[in-house]
């Protein structure tokens, strides 16, 4: 399409990280008629890892925007169209809506790729889908009006069956992504009864909810007014549940979808095991006033107990490096790695994520304590990037923040260890021979026991202890 020397471009959504298919548009910053630059961001995407801002990599006008924020749209799809002047012409993306009719294709244009090894090229080709001739289903039932107020909401008709043109042949899978396939599992719905108005006849995530809607057989009262939530102020979308007045649904999407998976898949793949021990941690607590005090890890350095634990992890991890491992399964192999990549848990509003500090084990304590605070500082904004967040190898949650003694964790995927550092408290203490307030916590390690037995969990765990308890032990075992 082109006026001229004017040509129209599209903007593919790029592979933002290494694996993903998908990212939801979370905000456009252009409209149509705004003019763009080349390496002007325009919009801000969210998937699995992380929330991305996108820049543009052509110079032009804004002539549409194919999806509006919220829509979750496929890598590859484009998503915005700019008119460039002096560009060759590029074909137009189809209308995100409609059906794509099959063609022949044309050899596919280099996808923009900001993270990652970037997609897979070649076209890609879908036997075609058959169907065993029977006329085209009939469409869903208007929604049915609530009826008055009665002692017992009165229930509704099943719908007709679907008709068997929505079906696919014996012996057939309906056609649909991995993500379209959970979901359907998750509502209970078959995907042989499925609708489905994608491309090539592929079943999509809307297709799987109006089957849902249609399938329900009761219609329920209208829900009452909801108060503002926890999840509102936290600025999570919500959505009132029919019939429990008071009820959200928080959708799980996202970082918050991807942490949900890869627990699942985490607890029950690998064989966990929890130690625990409380430490006298007195001496470590007036290490950190005597540090913050002095300044003398630096300006502006933020110093905390969190910082002596992660150095005291990383010590422990030198003298038994063991246990910096992680579990190669196509391979059968305990792979022990070089470099300890330490993973800080964190909770931003968008869900739980683990950036990492890459090397950290070879970190003087000032550099680890910048590393840390700036680790921090990102992610509470909500800008780590996926790189950040991958190819961690020993976890830290700090559950001690919100008053928690301790826990188990469960171990971020890949890894072979996960150090819980729960809250510092006075406690009773024998302390030279008599019972004293010291100030104690307590530590919980969970580690996967195909590659670290007993043995090596305890060695590690009293090793971070024993540093905690007499912080001078970080020089002379560091």
């Amino acid at each position: 399409m082109t006026n001229g020397t004017t040509a129209l471009r599209e903007f593919k959504m790029p592979d933002v990280g290494e694996g993903l298919t998908e990212a939801e548009i979370l905000t456009w910053y252009v409209k149509p008629g705004d003019t763009v630059t080349d390496g002007q961001v325009v919009c801000e995407v969210e998937t699995a890892k992380a929330a991305v801002e996108l820049p543009i990599p052509f110079t032009g006008v804004v002539e549409a925007l194919h999806f509006p924020a919220g829509a979750t749209v496929d890598v590859g799809t484009a998503i915005i169209a700019v008119a460039v002047a002096g560009a060759a012409p590029a074909e137009a993306a189809p209308a995100p809506a409609a059906a794509a009719a099959p063609a022949a294709e044309t050899e596919p244009e280099r996808r923009e790729v900001l993270v990652g090894y970037g997609p897979r090229t070649g076209s890609v080709q879908r036997r075609a889908r058959r169907t065993n001739g029977a006329a085209p289903a009939a469409a869903p039932a208007a929604p049915v009006a609530a009826p008055a107020p009665v002692a017992a909401p009165a229930p509704v008709a099943p719908a007709a069956p679907v008709a068997p043109a929505v079906l696919v042949a014996e012996g057939e899978r309906p056609l649909a992504k991995p993500p379209v396939r959970k979901l359907a599992k998750d509502l209970g719905i078959d995907l042989r009864t499925v609708r489905p108005t994608g491309p090539n006849g592929v079943v999509t995530r809307e297709d799987v909810h109006a089957a849902a809607t249609a399938a329900q057989t009761v219609v329920e009262p209208a829900a009452a007014p909801v108060t503002e939530s926890v999840a509102e102020q936290a600025g999570l979308p919500v959505t009132p549940v029919a019939g429990a007045a008071g009820d959200v649904r928080v959708p799980v999407k996202g970082v918050r979808k991807a942490t949900a998976q890869a627990m699942v898949a985490s607890a029950f793949t690998a064989p966990h095991v929890t130690e625990f021990v409380q430490v006298d941690v007195t001496r470590t607590m007036k290490l950190v006033r005597k540090l913050k005090e002095s300044g003398e890890l630096g300006a502006g350095v933020r110093v905390s107990p969190l910082l002596l634990v992660a150095k005291a992890l990383l010590t422990a991890i030198k003298r038994h490096p063991e246990i910096n491992a992680s579990w190669d399964e196509a391979a059968q192999e305990i792979v022990i790695r070089g470099a300890v990549n330490l993973g800080i848990a964190a909770a931003t509003p968008r869900g739980l994520i683990v950036p990492n500090i890459k090397d950290a084990g070879a970190k003087t304590l000032s550099q680890l304590a910048v590393s840390l605070g700036e680790l921090v500082e990102t992610a509470r904004q909500g800008k780590t990037s996926p790189a950040d967040m991958s190819g961690g190898s020993v976890t830290i949650t700090n559950v001690g923040v919100f008053g928690v003694d301790t826990g188990t964790p469960i171990l971020n995927p890949g890894e072979a260890a996960i150090l819980a550092f729960g809250a510092v408290r006075d406690l009773p203490w024998v302390h030279k021979g008599k019972v004293v307030p010291r100030q104690v916590t307590t530590l919980a390690l969970s580690f996967d026991h195909r590659m670290v037995d007993g043995e090596l969990g305890s060695k590690v765990l009293a090793d971070v202890a024993a540093i905690l308890e007499y912080p001078k032990r970080l020089i002379t075992w560091g």
